[in-house]
């Protein structure tokens, strides 16, 4: 195992609010992370700390043996795989699906006169197939539906072979189809020993794919517990997360939380 990620008693502090407080984390190459928690936990902070999309107030968060504020962060992001709907948000409407997983080589969202080898166009294809777009390759990124869209920014985020992926809600706003064919997607992804180190913010436990191994839940900005998926997301950690007392279930590696009337 290689330490890919930690944080070590990281604070984030913006317009006199503490968003992040204490925070103590570490991820390994071969772990499969999900971050749980309300709205305003500090999830999302994460996650652009985690991606050199900013700088802790205090402390210290190394990403792939290299700290953050003392590291080139652009040489640093050509190392790491995120997707999120901001991302997708600057990715031109006209542009093809094959392009848009093809100009990650690049880091540029939009084609314009980069110069792509066979072996980068094959890699793309390849990709595409592996994520069940290879029918939209040539279809504009405008006409994809919400599902089509996420698993397009998934493939893009994949295409340079990442040391970690970080996913921002990928099976948000999808209809339960979609999701479904996603998180199955995710999963068998996720269970390859091929893939890398991978974080991905959720607000539900049912978006979990199996083969996930461990969880974090936040709450307030600070970690109401982490490790272990088995030993984490229990219904007593969720109702100090949460602050409402849940009923959780777990089938065939997925699941399930209903508030406990």
């Amino acid at each position: 195992m290689v330490n890919v990620l930690r944080f070590s008693d990281v604070t984030y502090v913006r317009n006199g609010r503490s968003i992040l407080g204490g925070v103590d984390w570490s991820v390994e190459s071969d772990e499969r992370w999900v971050i749980l928690g309300p709205n305003g936990a500090g999830k999302t902070t994460m996650l652009k700390l985690a991606t050199t999309g900013d700088y802790p107030t205090t402390g210290a968060v190394d990403i792939l043996d290299e700290r953050l504020g003392s590291v080139d962060i652009f040489e640093l992001r050509t190392r790491l795989g995120f997707a999120g709907s901001a991302t997708a948000k600057r990715i031109p409407d006209s542009e093809t699906v094959r392009d848009v997983v093809l100009t990650a080589a690049y880091s540029v969202e939009g084609r314009w006169n980069e110069a792509y080898e066979a072996i980068d166009v094959r890699q793309a294809d390849r990709i595409l197939a592996e994520w069940g777009l290879s029918a939209l390759a040539d279809h504009r990124f405008g006409t994809l539906s919400d599902g089509e869209r996420k698993r397009a920014m998934i493939a893009r985020a994949v295409m340079t072979d990442p040391e970690m992926l970080l996913l921002d809600e990928p099976s948000a706003s999808l209809d339960l189809g979609a999701r479904e064919n996603l998180l199955q997607m995710l999963s068998g992804f996720a269970a390859s020993p091929m893939s890398p180190a991978m974080v991905m913010v959720t607000h539900h436990v049912e978006e979990i794919p199996p083969g996930f191994t461990h969880a974090l839940l936040l709450r307030d900005g600070r970690v109401q517990a982490a490790g272990p998926l088995a030993e984490t997301l229990t219904a007593e950690h969720l109702e100090a997360t949460f602050g409402m007392t849940f009923d959780l279930s777990v089938r065939d590696g997925r699941y399930a939380a209903v508030a406990r009337v």
